[in-house]
Formats: C-alpha cells, structure tokens, sequence
C-alpha cells in the first residue's frame, strides 16, 4: 500500500509541476506554434532521470521507495511523451511537417543528450 501512496503522490507532484511549467511557457511564448512547453518539460524530465538513475545505481542513494516516488510517480506524472505524441500528430495533419520533423528530433536529439549530461554532471561532481 506504500507503494502505491509514494508513486500517486509522486505523480500528483509531478503532474502539477507539468501543468505549471506548461503555462509558464505558454504565457512567455503565446504565440510560438512549437510545442516548445512538451519539449522543455520532457528535456527537464529526462536530465532528472538521468541524476536519479545514476546516483541510484552507481551511489545507492536511493531507496527502492525513493524511486518509486520520483522515478515512477513524480517523473511519470510530469513527463509529457504522449502529449509530444499527440501535438506531432496535430502538426501533421494540419500539413506543418517541418514542425512535426523538428518537434520529433528535437525530442529525441534533447531529450537522450539531457539523460547523459544527468549522468554526467552526477559521474563528474557527484562525490
């Protein structure tokens, strides 16, 4: 039942932080057609799976408990892949493909490149 509590009130956090940052970016950027809200909250949440990830692993701070709340509750909650789905598909059928090329490769070029600096930055200064 632990469990359960640490990744739903991991999620509620996570989600919120989402919604938060997505209107953050949205009222900075009104008028952008990118999905420039997606894409920053899947490269923040893809940098911070990297440092979990990694002090988890190679440091063992992280308690299985530990992970569940932030990896799969607050990271599952606050990354946004179906969102990036969805708003390809959109951008797509409305006929903008060099948006929907950019969105896609910007997703996945940021998003692997925030995973490995995560690992980084905790492999180069996390002693």
């Amino acid at each position: 039942m632990l469990n359960i509590v640490l990744v739903g009130v991991g999620g509620f956090a996570g989600s919120v932080m989402r919604y938060l940052t997505g209107v953050w970016v949205q009222q900075w950027l009104s008028e952008a057609l990118f999905p420039f809200g997606t894409l920053l909250v899947n490269c923040i949440g893809c940098f911070v799976i990297g440092l979990v990830t990694h002090i988890a692993e190679t440091k063992g701070m992280f308690v299985h408990e530990g992970r569940l709340f932030m990896v799969v509750g607050f990271l599952g909650g606050f990354t946004t892949f179906s969102s990036f789905g969805h708003e390809t598909l959109v951008l797509i059928r409305d006929n903008h493909m060099a948006h929907a090329f950019a969105n896609v490769s910007a997703h996945l070029f940021l998003g692997l490149l925030a995973v490995w600096l995560g690992w980084r930055v905790i492999a180069l200064h996390g002693n």
